[in-house]
């Protein structure tokens, strides 16, 4: 399903009329999650709240290795487990787990551990900003503009395309007879080129997605995050 819809990514047009809007260096939260983790609602819980910030782009990672456990969580792809494992070998530790947040591509965490999180985000923030990320829609074409404000990097610009909240019953596996909410779940993710520490522009179908659509660029395909921003409905 996700390799079918990341695949349809370039014939998508995303209607960003009206009510759209966009925001700036906000700081990245990924939320590695499975609808199979008993210890995950918590953390679903903790990143719809952080969703709701303007300062945050909060996104849900479903990964597919807790599948085995009676139930497969329908927004899991092997992508989004890879990209853990990613971040796994960044950091040199062995193995990943669920809740997982991982703040500005930097920082892990315990998804539900809220005060660590939260100083994690408080402490990106502070942090004097890299670049900036400008988003601007033109004929169902997205413009991404990279602007540099420090001199020596370069990076991997990603497009993420994430749905509307999904309220999901749970009919078996570690989770069963819960009904569940999942906000900001990534249901497409390309990448968008490569940035070369100068001024850049980009463009790209828009795609059509729930809710929005953002832009990262990061040192590599993970790694540290330096400069994000959205445009949602």
């Amino acid at each position: 399903m996700f390799l079918r819809k990341a695949a349809l990514i370039a014939t998508m047009v995303f209607a960003l009329a009206g009510g759209a809007r966009a925001q700036t260096n906000p700081v990245v939260v990924e939320l590695f999650t499975a609808q199979g983790c008993s210890s995950c609602p918590p953390a679903d819980a903790f990143l719809a709240d952080l969703a709701d910030r303007d300062d945050v782009i909060a996104l849900s990672l479903h990964v597919d290795y807790w599948d085995y456990l009676g139930w497969s969580d329908p927004f899991a792809s092997p992508e989004m487990t890879a990209r853990q494992r990613g971040y796994a070998g960044y950091q040199n530790v062995r193995s990943v787990f669920t809740p997982q947040m991982i703040v500005q591509g930097v920082t892990s965490e315990v998804g539900h551990r809220r005060a660590a999180v939260l100083d994690a985000i408080a402490l990106a923030k502070a942090a004097p900003a890299a670049a900036r990320v400008e988003l601007q829609q033109e004929a169902g074409r997205l413009r991404v503009t990279i602007i540099p404000l420090r001199p020596g990097l370069s990076g991997i610009v990603h497009m993420v395309s994430y749905d509307v909240p999904q309220v999901q019953q749970i009919p078996s596996g570690e989770n069963i007879g819960q009904t569940l909410t999942y906000v900001n779940v990534v249901t497409g993710w390309m990448r968008l080129g490569t940035w070369n520490g100068e001024r850049m522009e980009l463009t790209a179908p828009v795609p059509t997605m729930g809710k929005g659509v953002a832009v990262l660029v990061q040192e590599d395909t993970v790694g540290p995050i330096f400069a994000a921003a959205r445009m949602e409905r």
